[in-house]
């Protein structure tokens, strides 16, 4: 069985090192900056859309009763805050596209 890469910071960096002929550390900024900018909209609650990408967005989920599945004992989910994201249908279709 073939291991799956993941795609790291240090890779996005290097790709922006190849395509813009800027400096690693330049490319670094770059990435934690646009990085930033997405929390901290999604921490104030707006949704981030990024076109032909997928939108990300903050859902608000109600206090709810639970059950543990291991002991069928009813428990209290506490609201909470939750990060959806919805891809694109671009973003889709190259996902699904054979290889």
């Amino acid at each position: 069985m073939v291991k799956k890469k993941t795609l790291t910071r240090a890779d996005i960096a290097d790709a922006i090192v190849n395509e813009f002929k800027v400096s690693k550390f330049n490319a670094t900024e770059i990435i934690e900056d646009v990085l930033e900018e997405i929390a901290v909209a999604l921490k104030e609650g707006e949704s981030v859309k990024i076109s032909g990408f997928g939108t990300f967005a903050v859902r608000q989920k109600n206090e709810r009763m639970g059950r543990n599945p291991k002991t069928m004992e009813e428990a209290l989910i506490s609201s909470r805050k939750s990060l959806t994201f919805r891809p694109s249908p671009i973003l889709k279709k190259i996902v699904n596209e054979k290889q």
